[in-house]
């Protein structure tokens, strides 16, 4: 079966580094600046949480952002997200540092972003997702899209995609249910 003709949930299964945008993806792609000019986001506990499963499930993560934010520093250091690359002009020559740092290839990849600039890293990797308020562009070139918004579950969705895909998402609930959740996983 070539690459072009598998599934969403193959891909999904094949991944074993998730990278994500910040701004539209972890967070709603609203800027908020104080009066000193700093800005602020805000991030959805939930991704978060699905990020830690990721973890949890031997799926490494990164982030790749063009801005550059020492809040975006700390909820990667709160998320024990190793690979953080921020205030990078061109995606994919990140990638590539990524690629090269963890020794993984582009087809063990996904990558979830939602406008023009992370179109170069979603066309080379094996798994491509976008939220469902991407722009129309990115939608059309994902394998797979969430049915929540930016800031509000997506990156849950496709950490919950990505944990079906692999067989990991029922003992991880089955340990969540019975209390035997590993401790820091909090989102």
């Amino acid at each position: 079966m070539t690459s072009s003709a598998l599934t969403s949930a193959e891909r999904a299964s094949r991944v074993k580094l998730m990278i994500f945008d910040v701004d539209g993806v972890l967070t709603d792609g609203g800027l908020l600046f104080t009066a000193e000019g700093d800005t602020m986001k805000a991030f959805n506990s939930m991704d978060g949480h699905g990020a830690k499963l990721l973890r949890e499930a031997g799926i490494d993560t990164a982030i790749i952002t063009g801005r550059k934010s020492g809040i975006v520093a700390a909820r990667a250091r709160e998320l024990r997200i190793t690979h953080l690359y921020q205030g990078v002009e061109h995606k994919l020559e990140a990638f590539a540092q990524l690629l090269n740092e963890t020794g993984r290839t582009a087809e063990e990849c996904g990558y979830m972003g939602d406008d023009w600039v992370d179109l170069a890293v979603m066309l080379k990797v094996g798994f491509a997702a976008a939220p469902a308020n991407s722009h129309p562009e990115v939608i059309a070139r994902a394998h797979w899209v969430s049915e929540a918004r930016g800031g509000h579950g997506a990156v849950r969705e496709v950490c919950d995609a990505l944990l079906r895909a692999q067989g990991r998402y029922d003992a991880l609930l089955a340990a969540a249910c019975s209390g035997e959740m590993p401790r820091g996983l909090v989102g």
